[in-house]
């Protein structure tokens, strides 16, 4: 049987998190079979269904790397609907009913019902195994609103049906709507697929994810500077096992090792930190040229000296570009000192320590070359503040701390042996010849 997936979502909303899942799972699932994966838009809710809702869900499956084989939107197949509601009611599986107007009391609309027969469904579920339903209880429900209007189970049966859908891969609260659909396709005559029922994501208390706990869209994490490749590995492990510990897996490793028996029962937590963790180890991936392409700022000769700070620090790209305005900003714009800046860390009643220690600095700085490591920058700088300590008057703080923030500007910074091997000699003795000058 060749395999044939889809995903449907509705274009009423934006691109978020659990459709993502739903919509990577069905890819890898026809991608690994050699089949066919069907994006269908489900445009049948006229009021808020718009084109702007359709495209980010396209965007963001591109984005993601889900490409598709063919795309449809229900609205479209409305002519087929129409013959198959008309085919039930000529053959007595479906009749007109002329019931009060919910939306307009005290008016009648005439509506199409399934003759249901009343009997317990089962079906298997590839995750779940059996499942039973009792039907009796749903009595003839409505499937259309009018010959012209048919319902979402109506619609997506026959949808599914005419474009040859062999498995419907999707997330656990639909396995209520899965009795009703397969009264619809035993009255249609149409083939049941293959069922499998995700578990849903939820977040650290184990309940549904909310907008709140991570249910954004997913082009809200492109703008917050996540990497597609990282975003796909991290859903694809929320609610699947590839069977060992492994974490990281590119897209093509996920097509390879995906299978429907790895797939939980229980709910996949959500757990934002963790999603963090596997974008940084996607953004170290990267080499330092396409590192700063993400960042996108390509103007300063120092950028490229800064890309190891960055890949050591920021998680995302909206944090590598915001350390560059912040924590990282002295590399770019030589830093406003203060005295009580040089002499934090209780050195207040000990200026000359701190004017003590930066001369020293000073002169084994002289002695190296314009750009050597931080391993060497350290070798000569710390047998300084090893000096001081043994003085007991202060520590080795009573020298690395002054020469931190001379060369930062700021409380919290690298090391100072890390900013003067990416500084260069040069630059770095300027701003503590200055700090100098500003203790007297």
């Amino acid at each position: 049987m060749s395999v044939v997936t889809r995903i449907p979502p509705s274009p009423t909303g934006r691109f978020h998190i659990g459709t993502a899942r739903t919509a990577l799972f069905n890819y890898l699932y026809a991608r690994h079979h050699s089949g066919q994966f069907l994006l269908r838009s489900e445009d049948t809710d006229k009021a808020r269904s718009t084109r702007a809702y359709e495209e980010e869900i396209q965007d963001g499956m591109r984005w993601l790397g889900l490409d598709w084989d063919t795309f449809s939107r229900q609205s479209e197949n409305a002519p087929r609907h129409k013959e198959l509601l008309d085919q039930l009611i000529e053959g007595g599986k479906a009749y007109l009913s002329r019931e009060d107007s919910r939306d307009n009391p005290g008016t009648t609309v005439e509506i199409v019902r399934l003759t249901n027969p009343g009997r317990s469904i089962t079906f298997k579920d590839m995750v779940r195994g059996e499942v039973t339903f009792d039907t009796t209880e749903l009595g003839d429900f409505v499937i259309a609103r009018s010959l012209t209007d048919p319902l979402y189970h109506f619609a997506v049966v026959a949808d599914d049906w005419n474009s040859g859908v062999t498995h419907v891969i999707r997330g656990e609260d639909h396995i209520s709507n899965t009795p009703r659909q397969i009264l619809i396709q035993e009255a249609l005559g149409a083939p049941r697929p293959i069922y499998a029922h995700l578990p849903l994501i939820v977040d650290a208390k184990r309940a549904k994810l909310s907008k709140r706990t991570g249910a954004t869209s997913v082009m809200d994490y492109r703008a917050d500077g996540f990497l597609p490749e990282a975003l796909v590995n991290y859903i694809a492990l929320l609610g699947w096992s590839p069977g060992s510990d492994r974490e990281d897996f590119s897209l093509a490793e996920l097509v390879e090792a995906f299978s429907l028996e790895g797939i939980q029962k229980s709910g996949a937590a959500w757990d934002r930190e963790k999603l963090l963790s596997v974008n940084q180890r996607w953004m170290r991936k990267l080499s330092d040229d396409e590192f700063l392409a993400h960042v996108g700022r390509t103007t300063s000769h120092m950028l490229p000296k800064v890309v190891p700070l960055l890949k050591e620090r920021a998680r995302t790209f909206k944090e590598a570009l915001e350390a560059l305005e912040d924590e990282l900003r002295f590399f770019f714009t030589v830093p406003y000192l203060s005295k009580e800046g040089l002499l934090a860390k209780e050195l207040a009643e000990r200026p000359g320590i701190a004017k003590r220690g930066l001369g020293a600095v000073r002169e084994a700085l002289n002695s190296l070359q314009e750009s050597v490591s931080a391993e060497v920058i350290k070798d000569a700088v710390m047998p300084i503040a090893d000096a001081e300590e043994a003085r007991g008057k202060g520590g080795r703080g009573a020298t690395l701390w002054p020469l931190r923030y001379a060369l930062s500007g700021q409380e919290r910074s690298p090391d100072p042996f890390t900013i003067i091997s990416i500084l260069g000699r040069g630059e770095s003795l300027s701003r503590i010849q200055n700090a100098i000058a500003i203790l007297g």
